[in-house]
């Protein structure tokens, strides 16, 4: 299987230099990581093999026959002002390089120059125009609210419009080869968010997942990197590390607001310098994954009080999502709640119950320290011990009482909810905060809000307009 170039995009590099021209793709190969390169060595062809399509960035010499670098990046601005131009030269002329600028080139090197500052200009412009197509491609899908691959967010089950808009900012972003950071309370659903993210960046490799929590250094750079044969005691043969399993693919380092400094140290090298080097290696090796974080934990707090590098933080949330948790989203508590009994009920081999309404209502109101993960538990819990009829409520009851950090659980509803009220509201009063509420839990998705009341969405709405109209 042929590996995947990279950038996204083409580099087009420009020099009548034949042997200039090979020393330079070779460098920026191996020391950027730089592969979806195109040479071209007269200067006639350029707007030719522009006008192709796919090229994002021109590395092209000033001094050139036929047609000069400066009468390209005039042609350049004209006709492709969205591809990002570099000028080398073998000369060090500062009027040169401001005539230059002005034609639009983002940056001018002389050839003489040492190797890192040619590589350093070309990755910064190579990482601006990932960010400006990032950009571009962001806009759009939030503008369209329209999903490309709905399948990949098969595993997370949401009717919410928060979620749903942290779905089409994943679609943009997922093709990027910046860092993703995912935050959230545990059990929220950051795994299944790193696994779509995964699915939609059109990696050939695999997902590699770590759970960095409690990795002291040693053990974190040992399962990241691996190590040679006799790097430490006890290493009688060689091991691949987690970085390059993921070659290709992704790798995805659970809990990283657990990492020690030394261990962020070693991280924050990996995303900038593109390398790493295995335990007891002299060489290093390319960094060919993408790499995607997650953490409950507030790393801007973790930050501010020296817990977690400055530099690291803003390197990792190039890109970043943070998950809501369930309370902030009780419209998808019914449909997770259908769906993990059905999954349950096929796992263990039952036949789904129906569930009371005094159920919805108790989950509705319940706070769920836990969230998505504590809510298909306490389904899981229910269903084993169930025999026959509706599901029982005590099993959630006692499990949610059973929850660490859990705030107080409420009374059982009872079966007359007006049973307490020393004033009972009018028919009209009890149906309309009926409808209220009803609406509020469903986050005013009006075919949710029907199904907890138990009538048609028809109905619903009519009743809604009588209501808006007052005359119900």
């Amino acid at each position: 299987m042929s590996e995947r170039l990279y950038p996204a995009f083409k580099i087009l590099l420009v020099d009548d230099e034949p042997d200039w021209l090979g020393s330079l793709a070779l460098t920026l190969e191996a020391r950027a990581g730089l592969s979806n390169l195109l040479t071209c060595d007269d200067s006639r062809r350029v707007m030719e093999l522009l006008d192709q399509g796919g090229i994002g960035l021109v590395v092209l010499d000033l001094t050139m026959p036929h047609l000069s670098g400066e009468a390209l990046l005039k042609e350049l601005a004209e006709r492709h002002p969205e591809v990002t131009a570099i000028v080398l030269s073998g000369l060090n002329q500062l009027e040169t390089a401001v005539r230059c600028m002005k034609l639009g080139a983002f940056d001018y090197c002389v050839k003489t120059d040492e190797e890192e500052r040619i590589v350093g200009a070309v990755l910064r412009a190579v990482r601006m125009q990932e960010m400006r197509r990032d950009n571009q491609e962001l806009s759009s899908r939030l503008v369209s609210g329209e999903l490309r691959h709905p399948e990949a967010f098969a595993g997370i089950v949401t009717g919410d419009r928060g979620m749903l808009a942290l779905f089409s900012y994943l679609e943009a972003v997922a093709p990027s080869p910046q860092p993703l950071l995912i935050t959230g309370e545990s059990g929220v659903g950051k795994e299944l968010f790193a696994r779509a993210a995964h699915r939609l960046s059109g990696c050939r490799g695999k997902l590699v997942t770590v759970n960095v929590a409690g990795l002291d250094d040693t053990v974190f750079a040992d399962t990241l990197f691996g190590h040679l044969r006799g790097a430490f005691t006890g290493a009688e043969q060689a091991r691949r590390g987690m970085v390059e399993e993921a070659a290709e693919g992704t790798l995805f380092l659970d809990e990283i607001g657990d990492l020690s400094i030394p261990s962020q140290v070693k991280l924050l090298r990996l995303l900038q310098e593109g390398e790493y080097f295995p335990l007891g290696a002299d060489l290093p090796k390319r960094l060919k994954a993408r790499i995607i974080v997650a953490t409950h934990r507030d790393l801007a707090a973790r930050e501010d009080s020296g817990a977690f590098r400055r530099d690291l933080y803003y390197r990792l949330r190039t890109h970043r999502i943070e998950v809501p948790p369930l309370r902030e989203r009780p419209g998808d508590i019914p449909l997770l709640l259908e769906h993990f009994l059905a999954e349950a009920a096929r796992a263990l081999g039952k036949k789904k119950p129906p569930v009371p309404r005094e159920l919805a209502r108790f989950l509705a109101g319940y706070a769920f320290p836990g969230n998505v993960r504590e809510l298909r538990a306490m389904v899981y819990d229910a269903l084993s011990i169930h025999r026959d009829g509706p599901l029982a409520l005590d099993a959630f009851v006692q499990a949610a009482r059973q929850a660490p950090d859990a705030p107080a659980v409420a009374a059982v509803p009872s079966r007359n909810p007006f049973a307490g009220f020393p004033e009972l509201p009018t028919f009209t009063e009890a149906a309309a905060f009926l409808v209220m509420e009803a609406m509020d839990r469903a986050g005013h998705n009006q075919t949710l809000a029907a199904r907890l009341l138990g009538i048609s969405q028809p109905a619903l709405n009519k009743r809604l307009k009588q209501m808006r109209e007052g005359g119900a």
